[in-house]
């Protein structure tokens, strides 16, 4: 089998090439299980077409790859370095980048999540709260008495 079809969420159909398809342990597991003949679609519900799209570009540039074995000194705070290709591919706004982190860990491609975190590490780091916020457009947190009002009406018994 040297080709494999996938369904996005959308119904979005690919055809991908096996051994890029493979690189997801969720698909290879998949595969192993089912048996297949290639000729169905593997369902990717949790994943967009855009998304899927964006992830089999990924996995087929990286198909050939041999992993890395990185021995870390966990003491020490590095900015991780991240090759050309996959610095590109991460150039993409937030929404869809944090769309392919969870695509990524859906699907359990290893490296794609490795890079995709490793980004968003670089981009925040160094950076207050606030400026993270900014940054991802994330809106603040509510206001400490909101917090606490809510609290207190949990905490009062129901009524039946």
């Amino acid at each position: 089998m040297s080709q494999i079809k996938l369904q996005s969420s959308d119904g979005r159909e690919f055809t991908v090439d096996a051994k890029a398809a493979k690189m997801s342990e969720t698909i290879k597991n998949m595969l192993e299980d089912l048996g297949g003949d290639g000729e169905n679609a593997i369902p990717v519900p949790n994943v967009t077409g855009a998304i899927l799209e964006k992830v089999i570009s990924y996995c087929l540039h990286h198909k050939d790859d041999v992993p890395k074995v990185v021995e870390e000194d966990p003491s020490k705070p590095k900015k991780e370095e991240i090759d050309a290709w996959d610095a590109e591919f991460c150039k993409v706004d937030y929404v869809t980048l944090f769309n392919i982190i969870l695509a990524a860990n859906y699907l359990d491609i290893k490296p794609l999540l490795d890079v995709t975190c490793k980004t968003v590490a670089n981009v925040i780091r160094g950076k207050t709260p606030d400026e993270i916020r900014k940054t991802l457009g994330v809106k603040s947190e509510a206001p400490a008495s909101a917090a606490s009002s809510s609290s207190s009406s949990a905490a009062e018994p129901a009524t039946a």
